[in-house]
């Protein structure tokens, strides 16, 4: 017996074309049973909200959850036949918009991506039935008035792949700057530049799970507020610059 969520999975794994060999091997169902599925008259009932499915590379989908987190959405289509996932991308950052073009693939193969121009930015779309199965964050409003938490499965993938999450963070919502200063020297006073990454998101929940991320990765971090919010997340120390020059680098 199969539960209704990994029968929800392995049929629209079916819907995209894919063998019944290759959906048999991901989710353990048998070939015998996936075409008895195709075959029957009366439509599986719809679950209220769909099961995650698992990505196709989980190193990919950490960082488009990161890039998701930072600017994208996931919204119905007007018709509620499936979902539209959204990533904006600013058009000063080339790299980053066929980076998020590409990976978009890695995570589901077969699904199609479209690049859409807006005012200064360009929105990375791709249409899928079960965006919401990989992106459970979905949900009316803004983010951060509504309550971020990864899901098991997500956290999972997020300890196993934490520079990649990170990364996304920083490529969405986050900046590589050059900072300076002026020191005494001698009786001289001289200009002192040093590199530092900022990350910025009004959702507290997103900047826990950055700021968690990051100790875990020996990454030491302070709080910048705003205003006396703390929105800014800023990481100077020259090892730990080091450490996201190596994983993450600036945005191109």
């Amino acid at each position: 017996m199969y539960d209704h969520s990994t029968r929800v999975l392995a049929l629209a794994l079916v819907a995209q074309g894919r063998s019944l060999n290759s959906v048999s091997r991901e989710t353990g169902v048998s070939r015998a049973a996936l075409r008895s599925w195709q075959e029957r008259l009366e439509p599986l009932p719809r679950a209220a909200t769909p099961a995650p499915g698992p990505p196709s590379c989980p190193r990919a989908y950490a960082y488009l959850l990161g890039l998701y987190l930072g600017d994208g959405c996931v919204s119905a289509h007007p018709r509620g036949t499936g979902h539209y996932l959204r990533i904006a991308c600013a058009d000063a950052w080339p790299g980053l918009i066929e980076e998020c073009r590409a990976v978009i693939p890695q995570v589901r193969p077969g699904l199609r991506v479209h690049l859409v121009q807006h005012p200064g930015y360009v929105s990375v779309n791709s249409y899928w039935r079960h965006w919401p199965t990989l992106f459970p964050q979905h949900g009316p409003g803004k983010k951060h008035e509504r309550r971020i938490t990864p899901e098991p499965w997500q956290q999972a993938i997020i300890d196993a792949h934490p520079w990649e999450f990170v990364r996304g963070l920083v490529h969405s919502d986050g900046c590589r700057i050059t900072n300076w200063t002026t020191r005494l020297v001698r009786g001289e006073r001289k200009r002192y530049e040093y590199p530092r990454y900022f990350f910025t998101n009004v959702s507290a929940d997103i900047r826990r799970l950055y700021t968690d991320t990051l100790d875990k990765l020996g990454v030491e971090w302070t709080e910048c507020p705003r205003n006396g919010i703390p929105f800014n997340i800023s990481v100077a120390r020259k090892a730990s610059v080091a450490l996201m020059d190596l994983h993450v680098g600036p945005k191109y």
